[in-house]
């Protein structure tokens, strides 16, 4: 078993720094949100889905005002997009033309699914709905696996809000078996068993996608394809010594290449962990619920630098590890990457264990003191 990090309590000052008329700005420099960026619908939707958990723990009239600003950016975004949500919206609030990311509409899709199962104002689930509504039919037609994984967990969490109508059971099948077939597409290799060439950013999230899907709709196949595969993140990107060390992207990890061991993102360190969350969930295994914790220690210093991202005590999170420490830089997706692993490690915790009583939800132990510093700080890491 890892060393447990201590449980961080719900801060929102950065969040709230962060957030303007429209929703979460995306960049920042330092701390201070940098309007020249504007908006994105990735970082939106994740914002909602942090409302959405943190309010188990402060009350939905703590977040209420959030949570509708951010499904009702999810709604703009998708009202004159043909289908598709745009994506880019400047600090005006005036939408950049064109479709956005396949990425941003499986995301806004997973946003929707949770308020619908989460959200505990009726209004509010019904708006969800609505929107959820008009963006599945775009979300069947998505080729990036990251974005199917992503509409694979809308629909997963709109099911068990309720559901939004009798083609979301046949689409969540569909989109289960198209990318259960992208895996198999080039049969099982235990060396590379990664549907692409190159290993980049956000790895956990098809794993969770197959795990969750496979447990929900009883698809065996689907569960081990997504327990084989986060075996195999796992296995790659743990050191011998336990410390989780995500691929970096600064070059990535390509297929009989090297791998970049810097600048290691909060994205692919939450992926994992969900993916891990996910797992335990539907085995019992304590290595997954392990793999957990490994990967929230990593926020707190448990990593290859031996120094924090996280900024517990205002809720933000830096953008990077580099060889020299972390990144300035506090953006919106680091930062609710790292609000999201707080709650999912939160829940975890109060889980029963598969064999006994429950682990403790608030332990004394820090990640390991022996080798966590101040954190130092380099500018410029370049996010995906």
């Amino acid at each position: 078993m890892p060393e447990i990090a201590e449980l961080q309590p719900v801060h929102r000052e950065h969040l709230d720094a962060l957030t303007g008329e429209f929703g979460i700005m995306q960049h920042a420099r330092g701390r201070v949100p940098d309007p020249a960026h504007g908006y994105c619908t990735d970082d939106v939707a994740r914002a909602l889905v942090v409302d959405l958990l943190q309010a188990r723990s402060v009350g939905w009239d703590a977040v209420a005002t959030s949570a509708r600003r951010s499904l009702g950016f999810l709604s703009d975004a998708l009202a004159a997009g043909g289908g598709r949500v745009r994506n880019l919206r400047r600090a005006d609030g005036r939408w950049v033309d064109g479709a956005g990311s396949e990425d941003s509409h499986g995301r806004t899709l997973w946003a929707l699914g949770e308020t619908i199962r989460r959200a505990p104002d009726a209004a509010v689930r019904h708006h969800a709905a609505a929107t959820f509504a008009r963006a599945l039919p775009a979300a069947l037609e998505l080729r990036a696996i990251r974005a199917r994984a992503s509409s694979m967990l809308g629909c997963d969490s709109a099911l068990r809000g309720g559901g939004i109508g009798s083609a979301l059971p046949a689409a969540y099948r569909r989109l289960t078996a198209g990318l259960r077939r992208t895996f198999e597409a080039r049969g099982y290799v235990r060396e590379w068993p990664w549907p692409e060439d190159v290993l980049t950013y956000e790895n956990g999230l098809p794993a969770q996608a197959m795990i969750v899907a496979g447990r929900h709709l009883a698809d065996a196949d689907a569960a081990q394809t997504g327990l084989r595969v986060l075996d195999w993140l796992l296995a790659v990107q743990t050191l011998p010594d336990g410390r989780l060390s995500p691929v970096g992207c600064r070059g990535w990890w390509p297929r009989d290449g090297a791998r970049a061991r810097f600048d290691q993102q909060p994205i692919e360190t939450a992926s994992l962990l969900m993916a891990a969350d996910a797992a335990y969930r539907a085995t019992g295994r304590e290595c997954y619920r392990d793999a957990a914790e490994r990967a929230y220690a990593w926020f707190l210093g448990d990593n290859d630098v031996g120094v924090a991202l996280a900024d517990p005590a205002r809720g933000g999170c830096h953008d990077g590890l580099t060889p020299a420490g972390v990144n300035a830089n506090q953006g919106a997706e680091s930062t609710l990457m790292w609000l999201t692993s707080v709650e999912r490690i939160r829940a975890l915790r109060n889980l029963e264990p598969s064999g006994g009583a429950a682990r403790p939800a608030t332990p004394a132990a820090r990640p390991r003191p022996r080798t966590v510093r101040r954190p130092g700080v380099t500018p410029g890491v370049t996010r995906w």
